[in-house]
């Protein structure tokens, strides 16, 4: 027992508890309605990450530095469908607050912050794509010098004042 007990408590005082419960990195489903869109991931920066078509899963960081959690802006385009925008953003993993109980100081301000294992990222992204929309008009209007009308037609013309 006394060497368990010292087995876990230098397992706690040497890494962090997000570090060994959870990960740095995460997959994030990306789906849209309709399916077959295609997109791309950019990161904070405005760098590409990942282009891609719908549905697809794609493993994404969940940290864009020391102390600093990632977002990203998820772009969308499918053909007759207006363009859409959609922010992935990382949140506090919660086994992060474990490091008061398990992973001390140590874990809470150097190793869960310098994995990123102190962010995590949702589980699915999905965007819900909307037509484009145009107008249609079943009435025209032509203009035509007089001259160029027929003989007959002119009978039918509306004066317009």
């Amino acid at each position: 027992m006394l060497k368990l007990s010292t087995v876990f408590l230098s397992l706690a005082l040497v890494s962090g508890c997000s570090s060994i419960v959870s990960e740095s990195k995460y997959p994030v489903s990306i789906s849209s309605n309709p399916s077959q869109a295609d997109f791309t991931l950019q990161n904070r920066d405005g760098k590409d990450v990942h282009k891609g078509r719908t549905p697809a899963t794609v493993t994404l960081n969940a940290s864009s530095g020391f102390f600093k959690g990632e977002t990203y802006k998820l772009i969308l385009n499918k053909e007759g469908y207006d363009e859409k925008t959609i922010e992935i953003q990382s949140t506090i993993d919660g086994w992060y607050f474990g490091n008061i109980l398990i992973g001390g100081l140590i874990g809470m301000l150097i190793i869960d912050p310098a994995t990123g294992a102190m962010f995590k990222l949702p589980e699915n992204a999905d965007a819900q794509l909307n037509k484009v929309v145009t107008a249609e008009s079943a009435a025209s209007v032509t203009i035509a010098m007089l001259n160029t009308i027929p003989e007959n037609q002119r009978a039918d013309l509306v004066p317009i004042y």
